[in-house]
């Protein structure tokens, strides 16, 4: 116990030393001509989950709660502007330890009048098609600690973020219909091997490649309206090439196909919302070099924010997930892998309470706590661990700091 407390006060030492240098890059950091604006966060937590691996295999009070990040913009003229996001994340199993790129583009303002407005985003740009998509790497810009992972799955957030390749906005403001946005994007993304760790398991020997990744989203909000609507379809394939010298696996390829829907309102002192998404997932080969499998999942919530006041604010959320609609409780996956699978690992339920709570205008705290019914949004994705997620009930909660500037 002593050992493990030596490691985790280790562990926060070294979050705090990074904390002290991104100070030390920011204060040495002059703007030119106002031309070049940039802004930063800093978020430590804890967080202490009881029954998954969800964060840690041991169940212990973690500080894996750290993000840190920096990102600026630079008007090169009136119609091009160079953007980017680099973030250091520690969280654990949900998503590979490090330093990553977030986004690193140009905004090419290709067209605008009185009611027209056309972008265009070149190099890796930041995924703006669902609700949450383009707030989720800044803690401070999202609603909670831990976004509903029905539909924002951790160990999906490098690739879910953004990609490499090009995007485009066009945005149009009607006087009588309100305000319409339209976004398609095509690129993909690098996959390291931790990444595929996380996505595979640890028993994979071979390499995982996104070969493309298509998303487009429509979004409409009437005239002086505080509701929002929004529908999204996204296509992307992956390619796993084994390795044959090792490997307990074979080639394959992954397949993804996404239709969803989403509505936000946002009143004075009341905030809803919800997405409903519903999934096609293809597996061909790599368990078997015949294999094949194309569940169709669901995953939806729903969830409200209150303002109490203007520093505290509260948060109800409810979220499921079945891995396939034709079988929602699992039995039929536990008896096609001879109980090897649990069947809560075919599903996920997830309920939330929290509270946010401003210290300053711009230091906040954030509390949360989790009751969590099924596995299905564990990683590994593809290769469950039934071993240390033996439960189908488990909890979690979590509180963290954050400071912006």
């Amino acid at each position: 116990m002593l050992f493990k407390l030596k490691n985790k006060m280790k562990r926060l030492f070294c979050n705090l030393i990074l904390i002290a240098i991104l100070f030390l890059v920011v204060a040495n950091v002059e703007a030119a001509e106002q031309k070049l604006h940039y802004h930063g966060f800093i978020a430590q937590g804890l967080i202490d989950v009881d029954g998954s691996n969800f964060v840690n295999d041991d169940g212990e009070i973690s500080s894996e709660l750290t993000e840190l990040g920096i990102n600026a913009s630079y008007q090169v003229s009136s119609n091009f502007r160079l953007a980017g996001q680099v973030v250091y994340l520690n969280g654990g199993n949900r998503y590979a330890e490090g330093t990553r790129i977030d986004y690193a583009l140009i905004d090419w303002l290709a067209y605008t009048d009185n009611n027209w407005r056309t972008n265009i985003y070149l190099g890796r740009f930041k995924n703006n098609h669902w609700l949450y998509s383009s707030s989720r790497d800044v803690p401070f810009a999202r609603p909670s600690i831990i976004l509903p992972q029905s539909i924002y799955f951790d160990g999906f957030r490098d690739i879910a973020v953004g990609a490499d390749g090009a995007a485009i906005k066009i945005s149009r403001s009607d006087d009588d219909y309100g305000n319409f946005d339209f976004n398609f994007s095509y690129g993909s993304n690098p996959i390291s091997s931790k990444q595929a760790d996380i996505i595979l398991s640890k028993q994979s020997q071979g390499t995982v490649k996104q070969d493309f990744e298509a998303q487009a989203s429509f979004y409409w909000q009437p005239l002086f309206s505080p509701w929002r609507f929004g529908v999204s379809y996204l296509d992307s394939d992956f390619t796993y090439r084994a390795n044959k010298a090792q490997d307990l696996f074979f080639d394959g390829s992954f397949s993804f196909q996404t239709t969803s829907i989403n509505t936000l309102y946002e009143g004075e002192q009341w905030e809803f919302s919800g997405e409903f998404h519903e999934s096609r997932f293809t597996t061909k080969g790599f368990f078997t070099p015949t294999f094949l499998k194309n569940p169709i999942s669901h995953r939806w919530y729903v969830q409200s924010r209150y303002k109490l006041n203007h520093e505290l604010t509260l948060l109800m959320r409810y979220e499921t997930f079945a891995s396939d609609k034709n079988d929602k409780n699992g039995n039929k996956m536990e008896q096609e892998t001879n109980g090897l699978v649990p069947a809560y690992f075919a599903y996920h339920d997830d309920t939330t309470i929290g509270l946010s709570y401003d210290l300053s205008s711009n230091f906040r705290v954030r509390f949360e706590y989790h009751w969590f019914q099924g596995t299905g949004r564990l990683t590994p994705v593809v290769l469950p661990n039934p071993t240390v997620n033996n439960r189908k009930n488990w909890q979690l909660w979590a509180v963290q700091l954050m400071y912006w500037f």
